[in-house]
């Protein structure tokens, strides 16, 4: 028994069919960070070198230049800066108010089960900052029974308390901003996290802190973005590479960190991989 088809229901079934494919495309292309015009970046407004709100309401910082930098080669015209803290930034992504995060976001295992990151675009150091009379501190060891900041959202804290053992009192603070205060009011003996975030401060008040050059941790620093983006990922990681290739990553650590004498890294890190 043969079935005949009228003409218009098989014209109807085959456009349908036709255009499904296009329709999922043309979600997934919307979802993604290349390709997109405008694009809203995650970056620090209290950490000064790396991202730090000016009064005429603008970003400035290493991370903001990465973040324009990458965002340029993604093949945006317009970039959106969004103040954040530690605390702030896996919900930022999850609800969408940004497409990327480039804060001093270390890479970590718990981190990567809720955000996909890219790169990391540049290796840290944990270090330990205190007033510049402070003898005693010469390591993570010797903050037993120290006042340590516990700034909210952020693992360094717990890297010297929960990894290593070390006792200290902690004190606790919203951002680094407030820790930093907190050590010149006197009421810590000392502030522990990456060595660039670290200098940025120090560069501001430099007869006022001194690094102890412990460089006791790596911290992996990527961008982060939405984990089901793995396109985005690897044009990022495409966009890194570049930054490296051309200079562009030697210049700006040059720029916001070499007056404070901070030995810094010009060659590519080692990418995580999209996944």
């Amino acid at each position: 028994m043969t079935c005949t088809v009228p003409r218009r229901l098989l014209a109807a079934l085959l456009a349908a069919v036709l255009v499904l494919p296009l329709a999922s495309c043309g979600v997934k292309g919307s979802s993604g960070v290349e390709g997109r015009k405008v694009l809203k970046v995650g970056v620090k407004y209290d950490q000064p070198g790396i991202g730090l709100r000016v009064p005429d309401g603008s970003f400035q910082g290493f991370d903001v230049d990465v973040a324009s930098y990458v965002a340029r080669r993604l093949g945006a015209d317009r970039v959106e800066f969004v103040g954040l803290t530690s605390n702030d930034r896996e919900e930022f992504l999850a609800e969408r108010k940004v497409d990327l995060v480039v804060a001093s976001y270390s890479i970590t295992p718990q981190r990567k089960t809720v955000v996909g990151f890219a790169g990391p675009y540049y290796v840290a150091h944990q270090d330990i900052m205190v007033r510049e009379e402070e003898k005693g501190i010469r390591g993570p060891r010797d903050l037993r029974d120290r006042r340590l900041c516990k700034s909210e959202g952020s693992n360094s804290w717990k890297r010297v308390v929960e990894e290593l053992g070390v006792r200290a009192r902690l004190v606790d603070a919203g951002t680094y901003g407030e820790c930093v205060q907190l050590l010149l009011d006197g009421e810590l003996d000392a502030v522990t996290t990456d060595d660039l975030i670290l200098a940025g401060f120090a560069m501001r008040q430099p007869d006022a802190f001194r690094m102890v050059n412990a460089r006791f941790t790596d911290e992996k620093y990527g961008i982060g973005l939405h984990k089901d983006d793995i396109g985005g990922c690897e044009a990022v990681n495409r966009a890194l590479t570049r930054m490296y290739q051309d200079g562009t990553a030697e210049r700006l650590l040059t720029r916001w960190f070499a007056p404070t004498g901070l030995k810094t890294a010009a060659t590519v890190p080692q990418f995580e991989g999209c996944d």
